[in-house]
């Protein structure tokens, strides 16, 4: 096992990360920009490294600050978190030239992953369904009409090198093809520095359903469970929940093979999610892999009772994984809201400021996972989420009884937050039947 850890992120995550290395008796290191000098993370870890200004590409974005920052505080590890380089393989690859572990799969899995198409085309490989759509990088215009022919509309066109939302436009009919590639193509150059696009038919009103698998450097896979991550506003998740209302014994299995499948296919270790749509007729396709620690992690500890980020480092140091298939139980259910700084009156705009006034709530089936604290800025540089709100209960009808009352008594005062836009949806008919789908929150509005 390795020594020190350093945590190349910031934030609830960072803060996750810390408390797990402290359980396993591991040194921890954090960064910080300037901006985030009295951030949480920076106040608990055992040091703290200043790497750059605000801005991302002088800090958190900053792959020499992090190996230097290593070198000065002789961390012989690093755990990128979620975001930021996280799904970097160039970072994943110069920790590794510098005797540094990364926490995370090799640098090749990121590269075949973080390609959607070329993801896509692996999946193909290992007999895991995939959504109908182009093989790879579509390259003219010419050749998007003719898929666009053979797969028919609606479609989606998708950056192949895109993730949270971005470069992904909808084309409904043969006028829309060109202007929505030209769009699509801006955006993913702007956000990830690659022009290049993908297309895929457009499933209608289907369910986003993602897998949490674990494998080790060992060659054993598994997979637990299932996350509901179907309640989204402009391809951002809003709130998540496991197990699924759709789930049953055989589709949970047969996913679960899919997941587990995808996961050998890229020669795969440490954790990853791998994101698939679920139609009405409970079809399932291949979305895309996420080669990190998810933000909504924490349902899937609390019904399987790993904890992941705990096994996300035994992984990196070599470890077997402990359990087997059979091992994993799905038991009781959790729900997550993420509490975002932010006016949901006013298009959501982000809420920067300093908190006045803050009462998490707690109790038996309660977690925050947070960095914030009364007195703490929250700057208009990062993210707008202060905290993850995640509740469990024995039954799904006690979890939304159980996230109701937690919300209620959630207060933060000086910046506005979604705390009562996510009351809303709890409380929303919908959502408790459990009859919703991936562009509900987008009808509704």
């Amino acid at each position: 096992m390795f020594k020190k850890v350093l945590i190349a992120n910031r934030g609830e995550i960072a803060v996750r990360v810390i408390r797990a290395c402290r359980e396993l008796g591991l040194k921890t290191v954090a960064v910080f920009s300037t901006a985030d000098r009295n951030a949480l993370h920076a106040k608990i870890a055992d040091e703290a490294v200043c790497i750059g200004g605000p801005a991302t590409k002088d800090s958190y974005l900053n792959e020499q600050a992090m190996i230097a920052a290593c070198e000065i505080t002789g961390a012989d590890a690093v755990h990128p978190g979620f975001g930021f380089l996280s799904e970097n393989a160039s970072f994943a690859r110069n920790c590794g030239k510098c005797g540094i572990t990364f926490i995370g799969p090799s640098p090749e899995s990121i590269e075949m992953l973080g390609d959607k198409a070329a993801a896509k085309s692996a999946m193909k490989k290992a007999g895991v369904p995939v959504i109908p759509g182009s093989d790879g990088e579509v390259k003219s215009i010419e050749e998007a009409q003719d898929i666009a022919d053979e797969i028919g509309y609606p479609l989606m066109v998708k950056a192949s090198a895109g993730g949270g939302g971005r470069g992904i436009r909808l084309v409904n009919s043969p006028d829309e093809l060109e202007a929505q590639i030209t769009a699509a193509k801006q955006e993913a150059l702007n956000f990830f520095g690659d022009d290049s696009i993908y297309m895929e038919k457009f499933i209608i009103n289907p369910k986003h359903i993602e897998f949490q698998i674990l494998a080790d450097k060992h060659g054993n896979v598994i997979h637990l469970g299932e996350r509901d991550c179907s309640m989204q506003r402009r391809n951002q998740k809003v709130l998540e929940e496991s197990p699924s209302t759709i789930m049953t014994p055989m589709l949970r299995e047969r996913m679960g093979k899919a997941a587990v499948a995808a996961a050998k296919v890229c020669g795969y270790y440490n954790a990853g999610t791998i994101e698939f749509l679920v139609d009405d007729k409970q079809n399932f396709y291949f979305m895309e892999m996420n080669t990190r620690i998810q933000v909504e992690h924490p349902i899937t500890e609390f019904v399987t009772g790993v904890d992941l980020v705990k096994a996300q480092l035994k992984i990196a140091a070599g470890k077997e994984l402990p359990y087997s298939q059979e091992d994993i139980r799905i038991k009781g259910h959790s729900i997550e809201c993420r509490i975002n700084a932010e006016n949901p009156e006013k298009n959501f705009r982000p809420s920067p400021g300093r908190i006045s006034a803050l009462h998490i709530p707690g109790g038996p089936g309660i977690r925050v996972d947070s960095s914030a604290y009364q007195g703490y800025t929250i700057t208009p540089y990062y993210d707008s989420m202060i905290a993850k709100l995640i509740v469990y209960a024995p039954t799904r009808e006690e979890a939304i009884a159980k996230m109701k009352w937690a919300l209620a008594e959630f207060i933060v005062e000086g910046v506005d937050t979604n705390i009562d836009f996510q009351l809303s949806l709890i409380r929303d008919p919908v959502f408790e039947s459990g009859k919703y789908d991936i562009g509900y929150l987008g009808r509704k509005s």
